[in-house]
């Protein structure tokens, strides 16, 4: 469902307010998605997860089991799931300058829309418009 052109200009100012407020954080939360594993990463997280394998399966062949529980299986399925977990967020962080000079990065001079208005605004931040804004709706219904 299309937003409104009053909801547009809400999220715009919002969106503006955002980069006005906290540039790291809003490019942050523009990027949106998890980062990309590099291909050594991923070949490090493959051998990882066939280690993991191997243990798992070893684990339940090996006549040595403690208790008669297969530990080394266990610690096999924690090595699988750690290669998994290095899959996932696997990357550069997103201080280091790779990753500050991608495309997600909000440039310096402002290109969200509303950016050059920063100067004129209220010194209380956006956390207190938006509180004062939210006053003034619950003070209207009532």
């Amino acid at each position: 469902m299309p937003l409104s052109e009053h909801e547009q200009r809400m999220l715009e100012q919002i969106e503006s307010a955002l980069y006005a407020e906290d540039p790291k954080f809003a490019s942050t939360v523009r990027g949106g998605r998890l980062r990309s594993a590099t291909g050594r990463r991923r070949l490090q997280a493959a051998a990882l997860f066939v280690l993991g394998l191997f243990l798992l399966v070893a684990g339940i062949a090996a006549p040595f089991k403690p208790g008669g529980f297969p530990i080394i299986s266990l610690v096999g399925f924690a090595v699988m799931f750690a290669a998994g977990v290095l899959l996932l967020i696997g990357g550069p962080k997103m201080g280091s300058p790779a990753a500050r000079s991608g495309s997600d990065a909000h440039p310096a001079s402002g290109g969200a829309p509303g950016s050059g208005r920063g100067k004129q605004r209220k010194p209380g931040g956006f956390s207190a418009r938006m509180e004062d804004r939210f006053r003034k709706r619950f003070e209207q219904d009532s």
